[in-house]
């Protein structure tokens, strides 16, 4: 097995990310090309053949066998009936592809496919932060707010292939509209974007309109800043708190780039998400631990071909 690696893609609607792992999560070989989404899908078909090919022979001239492709894409994702059901408008006409079937066709090698979300949360479960734990939620704040509820260290998918949409569970009923035509999602409320629109909004002279800004600002004790944090923080800890209550898991994983933030972020989501429990919760031995995702950029990669070594 030690000479047994997988080839994991990372699908973004501005970057593919790609690399070949081994048997123990680490990527011996990287590749990263402009996703360039707006040729269309036959020629982001194209790209990805391409990246599997230069892959396959970079792992043939050192003698590696390669067990498959595993596949994370923006999108909801029908994995059994393989399927891309929905899509961003980074990735134009993506919907209704076939992937795995076609990629397998032209590469002669197994292809699993499954939304970036799940594939971010498999790669925690399998070497990251929730390697310790066999159930646990995932979290990505990012553009938009995605998840994942791992049960027994794989990702459960639901009925249809669909789990895990939270940033789209309301906490604000008339609150802001979202892309996904429903009013108060939370992903307009704890995403990065969200951020960047409640910065924006409170904008003055004092408070730069950067989200970084803002918590540099608010680290040095500036009262706006802190205040904008705090209730950045509040809205984040609310959906938690709901899913908390609703899976009771052994844990949450966090995800994005609100996570280099580290515990000035961390700390007032615990304690947030701590006061809005019901109060058995808090009578439990410890808390229910809320931390960092581990594996940054590199995630949705490794955790692209994670079933093919769990």
């Amino acid at each position: 097995m030690r000479n047994e690696i997988a080839i994991g893609i990372d699908l973004g609607g501005t970057n593919i990310k790609a690399g070949l792992v081994n048997g123990d999560g680490s990527i011996i070989h990287r590749l990263s090309l402009p996703t360039e989404a707006q040729k269309g899908p036959e020629a982001l078909m194209d790209r990805l053949t391409e990246i599997i090919s230069a892959l396959q022979a970079y792992a043939g001239g050192l003698a590696l066998k390669i067990r498959g492709v595993g596949i994370g894409s923006a999108g909801q994702i029908n994995s059994e009936k393989d399927v891309v059901m929905g899509a961003t408008a980074n990735l134009p006409g993506w919907a209704g592809m076939r992937l795995s079937q076609l990629l397998q066709s032209r590469s002669g090698l197994p292809v699993a496919i499954d939304n970036d979300a799940n594939a971010m949360a498999f790669g925690e479960a399998w070497v990251g932060a929730g390697r310790n734990w066999r159930d646990f939620v995932c979290v990505t704040l990012g553009t938009g707010v995605g998840g994942c509820l791992i049960l027994g260290r794989r990702p459960y998918r639901g009925r249809d292939g669909f789990a895990g949409e939270f940033g789209h569970h309301v906490i604000e009923a008339g609150g802001i509209s979202c892309n996904c035509g429903r009013i108060g999602c939370w992903e307009q409320y704890a995403s990065v974007t969200a951020l960047i629109r409640m910065v924006r909004e409170r904008a003055t002279p004092g408070l730069l309109a950067t989200p970084k800004d803002v918590f540099n600002s608010a680290r040095e004790g500036y009262g706006p800043a802190l205040d904008l944090v705090d209730d950045y923080a509040r809205y984040v800890a609310i959906g938690l708190a709901n899913l908390i209550h609703t899976f009771n898991p052994q844990g949450i994983v966090i995800g994005g780039a609100v996570t280099e933030q580290g515990d000035f972020l961390f700390s007032r989501i615990r304690q947030m998400v701590a006061r809005g429990l019901l109060p058995v919760y808090g009578e439990a031995a410890e808390p229910i631990p809320i931390v960092p995702a581990e594996l940054g950029n590199d995630g949705g990669v490794v955790g692209a071909v994670a079933e093919y070594f769990i």
